[in-house]
C-alpha cells in the first residue's frame, strides 16, 4: 500500500474544494451531495471525510479558501486607519478593491455566487448561517470604526448615526455585488460602484477625494462645488 504524504493529502483537499466551487455554482448547495463532490474530484466519499466533517464544514473551508470582497480589504484598512492621513479615502479605496476583486477575479466571483445565490440555510447548513453572520458583523463594525476616525479627523456632524452610515455602506456594497451576479452584463460594477458609493458619502456630510482636488484648484467651497 502507498503511503500518502502531506502534500498527497493538501493536493487532494484542494481538488475537493474546487470540485465543490464548481458543483455549489452549477447546481446549488442542496442539490449537490458529498458523492457528487467526491466524483468530480476523482476520489472517495471516504476522502471527504477524512477532510471535512460535513458539507457546512466544506463549505466553509471553500469560503475561507478565498478571502471574500470586504472581508480582506475593510480588515486591512481597520489596522491601519488610525495612522493614515485620511481613513476616509483608505475606507474608500478598500471598497473599490472589493469591487474590483469580484469584477476581476473568477474565483471570487464564482465563491461570492455561491455564497449569496447558491445557498439555503437550512439545518445542515446552521454553521455557514453563523459563519455569514459572523463575517458581516465584523465588515459593519470595521467600516463604522473607520467612518467614526473619519468623522474625528473631518470635525463634521454625520446625517444620520455613525452606526447606521456603517450599516447603509455595507448594505450598498453587498447589495451592488449581489445584483451584478444576477446580471453581469446589465452595469459596470467599478464605475457604477464608484459613483453611488461617493454619492452616499457627500450625502453623509463627507467631501470626497475628487471634490477635495477641486477645490483646492478653484478655491470654491463644498456648497459650490455642489452646482459644478
Amino acid at each position: 500500500m502507498v503511503r500518502r504524504t502531506k502534500a498527497d493529502a493538501l493536493a487532494t483537499r484542494h481538488s475537493l474544494l474546487d470540485a465543490a466551487e464548481h458543483l455549489f455554482q452549477e447546481r446549488g448547495v442542496s442539490r449537490t451531495s458529498l458523492n457528487d463532490i467526491a466524483t468530480a474530484a476523482g476520489t472517495t466519499r471516504g476522502a471527504i471525510y477524512w477532510h471535512f466533517k460535513d458539507k457546512a464544514d466544506l463549505f466553509n473551508a471553500m469560503m475561507e479558501r478565498v478571502t471574500l470582497p470586504l472581508e480582506g480589504t475593510l480588515a486591512c484598512t481597520a489596522r491601519t486607519a488610525d495612522t493614515t492621513a485620511n481613513p476616509l479615502l483608505s475606507l474608500r479605496e478598500s471598497m473599490m478593491n472589493a469591487l474590483t476583486q469580484a469584477a476581476s477575479d473568477e474565483q471570487t466571483r464564482r465563491v461570492f455566487e455561491v455564497a449569496t445565490h447558491k445557498v439555503e440555510y437550512v439545518s445542515e447548513m446552521q454553521a455557514v448561517r453563523d459563519r455569514h453572520l459572523q463575517v458581516r458583523n465584523q465588515c459593519i463594525s470595521m467600516t463604522q470604526e473607520i467612518l467614526q476616525q473619519a468623522v474625528q479627523r473631518e470635525g463634521i456632524a454625520l446625517s444620520m448615526p455613525v452606526a447606521t452610515a456603517a450599516l447603509g455602506l455595507h448594505v450598498i456594497m453587498d447589495g451592488l455585488i449581489q445584483n451584478w451576479l444576477l446580471e453581469p452584463d446589465a452595469f459596470d460594477l467599478v464605475k457604477s460602484g464608484r459613483l453611488i458609493m461617493d454619492g452616499y458619502l457627500q450625502g453623509l456630510g463627507f467631501v470626497v477625494h475628487a471634490e477635495r482636488a477641486l477645490q483646492r484648484r478653484t478655491g470654491a467651497t463644498p456648497r459650490k462645488l455642489a452646482a459644478v
